[in-house]
């Protein structure tokens, strides 16, 4: 029976879970978004949030408490500058998991995991991508429809050029 048992333990030791989500919680961290399996991006959603809650309470203690759980200076030093910033007025909720579909060897359930205020960032970089595909399409097509009428009008100039 299951009775109170809390968390997934995602079928590894403990050592190599904690080693597992540290790793993981700082390429979020880093990154802002990141793909990884269904049951991993909900482990990690508990393992980082509260992280992220005490960001925002940028105090010694804090600090070394966070980097306890992280081990990487880099990662801290983004969470309290960058990401506590930004996330300072929201009540929780930092993350956002988003399923894409199932992975092709072995069908399981893959998703991304998100930072939440950090989403207009990459909505911005997509509609930047689709945009400059359309324009690169529509120039091509605008660039052949003259190219298409200089040749007509040079022969059309050429014709009483010759004729003289």
């Amino acid at each position: 029976m299951r009775h109170n048992k809390k968390f997934n333990h995602l079928s590894r030791t403990a050592s190599h879970r904690q080693a597992m989500l540290a790793n993981m919680a700082i390429s979020l961290i880093m990154h802002k978004r990141i793909t990884t399996t269904l049951a991993k991006a909900k482990a990690l959603k508990k393992y980082v949030e509260p992280l992220i809650t005490k960001s925002k309470d940028d105090t010694t203690n804090s600090r070394r408490v966070v980097f306890s759980y992280l081990q990487n200076k880099y990662a801290v030093t983004e969470l309290f500058k960058e990401i506590s910033v930004k996330v300072a007025d929201r009540p929780g909720g930092y993350t956002r998991i988003i399923k894409t579909g199932f992975r092709q060897g072995d069908n399981a359930a893959m998703c991304f995991i998100e930072l939440v205020d950090y989403d207009e960032n990459m909505a911005k970089q997509a509609t930047k991508k689709t945009r400059t595909r359309r324009s690169k399409k529509s120039a091509a097509k605008a660039e052949e429809a003259p190219a298409a009428e200089a040749p007509a009008a040079e022969t059309a100039t050429e014709t009483p050029a010759s004729a003289e």
